[in-house]
Parts: C-alpha cells; structure tokens; sequence
C-alpha cells in the first residue's frame, strides 16, 4: 500500500493546523499573544477560575505542558495563581483585567482567520467541514 501525503486525512489536517496557527500567530501577535497561550485564554474566558487539572482536561494536553504555559502566562500579566478558599491544597487560575481586555480583540483575530482560511468553500461548505471536523472529534474522545 503506498503512502500518499496529499491523500492522507492525518497529514492533510495537520498541515491545515499548522497554516492556521501561522495565520492566528499573525493576527494576535500584535495583541502579545501566542497560539501557545490562546487555547488557555479561550478556556478561562468561558470560565474564570478553573483548576490547573480542570484545564488539563479541557485542553486534552499534558499536565507539563500546561504547567509551562501558565508560567509565561503569569510572567506576562495574564493570570494570576490564587489559593482555592475551600481547599488550600488547590489553586485556582484567574485572568488578570489585561487579559479580559483582550478578549474581543483576540477573538476577533480568531474569527477573522477562519473566515480567511474557509474562504474558499461555500457558506453550506463550510458549515458541513466544521460538522464533519465534530464528528471525527467526537468519536476520537476518550471513551467514544
């Protein structure tokens, strides 16, 4: 069986990725920001507060990673570690009022990359490529 990049989904997807991080990079570095610290930003300005564990979960990455990415976060003024009060064992991670000021912007710069990127296909196209994307992902989930 041969092996053939530009008909393989996995290679295809992530050099997708790669373009759109380039593309998002762009966009909000002029905020101060990276694509390194944006999936975390996303998540506490659904909801502030989250454990470092909780966080884990939610961006499915590794534990040591995170750890790295809320250190440049707190040394660039976009977090803050506070004890939890319930559970001194526990700390709770808060975006700084820098950080929720730059919530419109960067997601803005966000949305403005997927427009950018999708504008090739259709309005039904591209509704259909995200429900697609879903679905793969769904049923990639630790205990799909």
């Amino acid at each position: 069986m041969d092996f053939t990049k530009n008909a393989s989904a996995g290679y295809l997807v992530n050099h997708l990725a790669r373009l759109f991080a380039r593309g998002l990079t762009a966009r909000i570095k002029p905020l101060g920001l990276s694509t390194g610290v944006f999936p975390a930003l996303l998540e506490l300005w659904e909801t502030d507060g989250q454990t470092q564990s909780q966080l884990v979960q939610r961006l499915d990455i590794e534990q040591a990673t995170l750890a790295g990415t809320l250190a440049r976060m707190e040394r660039d003024g976009l977090v803050v570690r506070q004890r939890d009060p319930d559970d001194g064992r526990v700390q709770r991670i808060w975006l700084t009022p820098h950080a929720r000021s730059l919530r419109q912007a960067a997601v803005q710069a966000a949305l403005d990359e997927n427009d950018s990127a999708l504008s090739p296909l259709s309005t039904a196209e591209r509704v259909q490529f995200i429900a697609l994307m879903t679905r793969i992902l769904a049923a990639r989930e630790p205990g799909a």
